[in-house]
C-alpha cells in the first residue's frame, strides 16, 4: 500500500514538473539544442522556443497540426511563457503573434474552420512553398483538389462559362489542373535544387583552385 502511494506521489509530482508555468532551469530546447528563447509549451508538456516548434511546422503539412519532436502527440496548442506577455521586444511580439495564430488555426470547431479560411492565402502560399521543395514528404495532392473543387463550385454558382469542358464537366478540368499543377510546381523545385547544386559546386570549385594558387 505505502508502496503504491510512494508511486503515486512520483507520478503526481513528474506531472506537476512537466506543466510548470517556465522551462526548467537545467533544460534546453530540443530542437535547436540551445537556451529557450520565447519559450512555448505544448499541450502534451513539452517546451520549445516559439520560433523552432513554428519553423519545425512549417515543413509538415500546413492543414495539419504539427507533431511534437519529443513524443509525436499533435500540437494544437502552444502556452508562451506568462512574463513573456510584458515584454515589447519587437521579435518577441512577432513570434507570440505567430504562436497565437498557430493557436487559432488548429483550436478545432466551427470557429477552427473559420480561421482557416480567413487564413487561406498563408495556406495557400505554405503549400506552394511545399510543392517546390524536393524534400517534402506531403505532396499536397488532397489540399490542391479540394481547392479545385471549392473552385469549380464557385464558377458553377457564377453566370461565366468561358472556360472550354471538352464533355468531361467543370469539376474534372478543375482536379485535372490541380494535379497538373502540383507536378509542374515540383518539377520546378527539382530544376531550382538541381541549379542550386550545381551554383555550390561551382563555387566550391573557384574556392578549391584560390586556395591552391
Amino acid at each position: 500500500m505505502e508502496t503504491e502511494v510512494k508511486e503515486r506521489n512520483v507520478e503526481e509530482s513528474r506531472g506537476n514538473k512537466r506543466f510548470t508555468e517556465t522551462p526548467p532551469d537545467d533544460d534546453c530546447c530540443p530542437i535547436c539544442f540551445g537556451s529557450f528563447t520565447v519559450p512555448c509549451r505544448s499541450n502534451c508538456g513539452h517546451w520549445y522556443c516559439g520560433s523552432c516548434i513554428l519553423q519545425f511546422w512549417n515543413y509538415s503539412s500546413a492543414s495539419m497540426p504539427c507533431k511534437c519532436p519529443m513524443c509525436a502527440c499533435k500540437i494544437v496548442n502552444l502556452m508562451p511563457e506568462a512574463s513573456l506577455q510584458q515584454q515589447q521586444d519587437q521579435d518577441v511580439t512577432q513570434v507570440l503573434k505567430s504562436v497565437q495564430r498557430y493557436n487559432l488555426l488548429f483550436v478545432g470547431g466551427a470557429l477552427g474552420y473559420i480561421q482557416k479560411l480567413r487564413q487561406l492565402p498563408f495556406f495557400m502560399k505554405k503549400i506552394f512553398q511545399g510543392l517546390m521543395d524536393p524534400d517534402a514528404n506531403d505532396t499536397y495532392i488532397a489540399e490542391m483538389r479540394l481547392f479545385a473543387m471549392v473552385l469549380s463550385i464557385i464558377y458553377r454558382a457564377t453566370p461565366f462559362d468561358f472556360l472550354p469542358t471538352g464533355g468531361v464537366g467543370i469539376g474534372r478540368v478543375f482536379d485535372f489542373s490541380a494535379i497538373t499543377l502540383v507536378l509542374i510546381l515540383r518539377l520546378v523545385g527539382i530544376y531550382r535544387r538541381r541549379r542550386l547544386m550545381r551554383r555550390v559546386r561551382q563555387v566550391a570549385t573557384v574556392e578549391l583552385l584560390q586556395e591552391g594558387t
